[in-house]
């Protein structure tokens, strides 16, 4: 059996607390960082924020739960937030329905 098939998406949902705060405000860009090596390995297909910063959902793909508190560790911002992990059936986007165009 291949990767792909052992795979599955989970959603998570965080809560983040004193989102505010200095010391909070000081590790966001090292959060962006690793959120982008995350998303561009594949690990994470979906990552919002809400305007107030108290609330972030992000799709995560993994083998299971573990690997998903695995990814959640290394976030710089983790001693902020409390995240419930749910798997998932499915989950779709735009993003997945369209094939790009190619401009050449």
């Amino acid at each position: 059996m291949d990767n792909l098939t052992q795979m599955a998406e989970f959603m998570v949902d965080i809560d983040m607390h004193e989102a505010h705060s200095e010391a909070f405000m000081r590790l966001i860009p090292s959060q962006r960082a690793v959120v982008n090596d995350l998303m561009y390995e594949g690990k994470i297909t979906s990552y919002c924020v809400s305007m107030d910063r108290k609330k972030l959902w992000m799709v995560a793909v993994a083998r299971d739960e573990d690997e998903v508190m695995e990814f959640l560790a290394k976030f710089p911002l983790i001693k902020f937030m409390d995240c419930e992990i749910q798997p998932l059936l499915f989950s779709n986007s735009a993003q997945q329905t369209f094939s790009h165009i190619s401009l050449n």
